[in-house]
């Protein structure tokens, strides 16, 4: 387990065995890169900067894809990107339902999404609805 306070997550390509990562309380967006991780298989981002703002989240989560293709719990909770009543009053379950899918469906292995587990219900939905379930402000 690696516990990092940072802006940059350069030097994190010399662990390439990290099997978890807590970035919580950073001031991390959604330009964040990660080095290839292949055995990460849990991931926090509680509490930073990550938007849907202009497809960047769309850009990040298939970055996550790509480089820990391990990855089986990811917690994005605290973070705009995260529709949560209990932290926006113009959000509700509907809101972080629509998150859910769009996440699963870019995050195929995901186990675990912010703090519940992932259902065989919601993994079919997200294959089948999840890429048009972007949850956008109007305008």
């Amino acid at each position: 387990v690696a516990f990092v306070v940072c802006r940059s997550l350069e030097g994190l390509k010399t662990f390439s065995y990290l099997e978890e990562l807590i970035l919580d309380n950073n001031l991390l967006g959604n330009d964040l890169l990660l080095p290839r991780l292949p055995h990460l298989h849990t991931l926090t981002l509680n509490k930073n900067q990550i938007s849907f703002e202009r497809n960047t989240c769309k850009i990040l989560l298939d970055h996550l894809a790509e480089v820990v293709p391990s990855l089986q719990y990811l917690s994005l909770l605290g973070n705009i990107a995260c529709p949560n009543e209990l932290v926006c009053k113009e959000k509700d379950e509907d809101d972080y339902q629509r998150y859910r899918y769009f996440v699963l469906h870019k995050l195929t292995n995901l186990k675990f999404l912010d703090t519940r587990k992932v259902t065989r219900r919601e993994r079919e939905e997200a294959l089948i609805r999840g890429a048009f379930m972007k949850v956008v402000k109007p305008k």
